[in-house]
C-alpha cells in the first residue's frame, strides 16, 4: 500500500473562509469533537451513581452504556451520510440542539427506561464529528492527510477521557444529573460556534433524495475491498476496547478494589495515551501506509488482553494494559479511518459505513460484556474482548 492515498474529487464546492478562520478551524473542530464524543460515554462512569439513585444494582443498568453506542450507530446511518449531500452548517447546528435537548431530558429522567431513551436520542444526534472529519480530509494536503485526521481523532479520545475522568469527579461531587446538564451546555455552545465558522458549501445536486447515501452504503462497502477491510478491522478492535472500558467502572467499584466512583473515574487518565499517540500514528500512516500500522496495532492489543485479565486482581497490570490498548485502538483508528475517507468518491457515506461498523461491533461487545460480568465477573469480560480482537485479527491477517 502506498504511503498516502489520494482522495477522490470532493462532491461539493467549498468557499474558503478568511485566513484567520482557516487557522482556527481545525483546532475548533477537534474541540467540538471532544465535547460531542464525550456525550456517547457520559453515562459509563456514572453507572454506579445512576444505579444507586434508581435503587438498582450497578450490573442492572450496565446496558445503558451499550444503548448509547447503538444510538450513535443509528445516527451514523441516518445523519452522517448527509455530509455528501447537504450544507453541513445548518445540519451541525440542528444536531447540536437536538443533542442538547436530549441530554436535558436525561438529566430529569425518573427511571432507567426514560434515561435510556434520552441517551439513545442524544447519541444518535451527536454525530457531528463524523460530519466534520470528511471536511478535514478534503481540505488537507495529500501528504499530511492522516496527520489532519489524527488531530480530530485526538480530540475524540480526549473527549472520551474527559467523560470518564471529569464525569466521574463531577458526578461524585454534584450528582450524575448535573453532569448531564453540563454536557448539554457544552454541546450547545461548541456545536453552534463550530457551525457558525464552517466554510460555506454549494452542494451539487444528486439523485435519490436525502437518504440515498444510506441506501448506497451496502453497495459502496461491497465494491470497495479497502473500505470493507477497514470496517471489519475496526469493528474487532473497537469491540475489544468497548467490552473492557465500559465494564471497568464495575470492576473498580466492586469487591475486587472497592473504589469510589470519583477515584475509578481517574483511571480514565490512562486514556490520554490515545491522544498522545494519534499524531504519531498519523505520521506513520502517511509514511508507511495503513495496513502496516493496523497490523502492529493488533499485536499491541493482543498483548494487552492477558494483562487486563491479570488486572482483575493486580492494579499495576491494569495500568499497563490500559495504556497499551488505548495506543493500539487509536493507531488502528487513524489508519483505518484515513483509508475509509480516501478510497471512494463519497467520503461522508464511506466514513459513515466505517464508523457504524466500529460502533456496532463496540455496542454488541459492550452488551455481551455486561452479561458476562453479571455471570462470570471480570474474567468473562476479558474473554469477550479477546474473542472480538481475534475476529478483527483474522480480517487483518488476510492478504492485502
Amino acid at each position: 500500500m502506498p504511503s498516502a492515498v489520494t482522495a477522490r474529487q470532493p462532491t461539493a464546492d467549498i468557499q474558503r473562509p478568511p485566513a484567520r478562520t482557516t487557522r482556527l478551524l481545525l483546532p475548533l473542530i477537534a474541540l467540538c469533537t471532544a465535547v460531542t464524543a464525550a456525550n456517547i460515554y457520559v453515562a459509563a462512569p456514572l453507572l454506579p451513581l445512576i444505579a444507586h439513585d434508581f435503587g438498582s444494582a450497578p450490573s442492572a443498568v450496565a446496558w445503558i452504556a451499550s444503548v448509547a453506542q447503538f444510538g450513535y450507530a443509528a445516527g451514523l446511518l441516518f445523519f452522517a451520510p448527509l455530509g455528501d449531500r447537504v450544507n453541513r452548517r445548518p445540519l451541525v447546528a440542528a444536531l447540536s440542539l437536538v443533542t442538547t435537548a436530549a441530554l436535558v431530558a436525561g438529566a430529569v429522567a425518573s427511571g432507567t427506561a426514560t434515561l435510556a431513551a434520552a441517551v439513545l436520542v442524544a447519541s444518535a444526534a451527536t454525530v457531528v464529528p463524523q460530519l466534520l472529519v470528511p471536511l478535514v480530509a478534503e481540505r488537507a494536503p495529500a501528504d499530511r492527510r492522516a496527520r489532519h485526521v489524527a488531530a480530530v481523532i485526538s480530540g475524540l479520545f480526549t473527549g472520551i477521557v474527559a467523560a470518564r475522568v471529569l464525569g466521574g469527579l463531577a458526578g461524585q461531587a454534584f450528582g450524575w444529573r448535573a453532569v448531564f446538564v453540563g454536557a448539554a451546555v457544552l454541546t450547545a455552545a461548541l456545536g453552534l460556534l463550530t457551525a457558525a465558522v464552517l466554510p460555506s458549501e454549494r452542494r451539487r445536486p444528486r439523485d435519490g433524495g436525502l437518504f440515498a447515501g444510506l441506501r448506497a452504503m451496502p453497495g459502496l462497502v461491497r465494491h470497495s475491498p479497502d473500505l470493507w477491510r477497514a470496517c471489519l478491522r475496526q469493528a474487532g478492535m473497537y469491540g475489544a476496547w468497548s467490552a473492557l472500558w465500559t465494564s471497568l467502572a464495575l470492576l473498580l467499584t466492586g469487591e475486587s478494589y472497592g473504589l469510589s466512583t470519583a477515584t475509578a473515574g481517574l483511571f480514565g487518565l490512562f486514556g490520554l495515551a490515545a491522544s498522545a499517540v494519534a499524531p504519531v500514528a498519523g505520521g506513520l500512516v502517511d509514511r508507511f501506509g495503513a495496513a502496516k500500522v493496523v497490523r502492529h496495532a493488533y499485536l499491541l492489543a493482543a498483548v494487552s488482553v492477558p494483562l487486563f485479565w491479570l488486572g482483575g486482581h493486580v492494579m499495576p497490570a491494569l495500568f499497563v494494559a490500559a495504556i497499551a490498548l488505548h495506543a493500539a485502538l487509536v493507531a488502528s483508528h487513524v489508519a483505518n479511518q484515513t483509508l475509509a475517507l480516501t478510497t471512494t468518491s463519497a467520503p461522508a457515506t464511506a466514513n459513515s459505513a466505517y464508523v457504524v461498523a466500529g460502533f456496532a461491533g463496540g455496542a454488541t461487545a459492550s452488551a455481551l460484556a455486561g452479561l458476562a460480568f453479571s455471570h462470570w465477573g471480570w474474567g468473562g469480560v476479558v474473554v469477550v474482548a479477546g474473542l472480538w480482537l481475534a475476529l478483527g485479527w483474522v480480517t487483518t491477517s488476510a492478504r492485502q
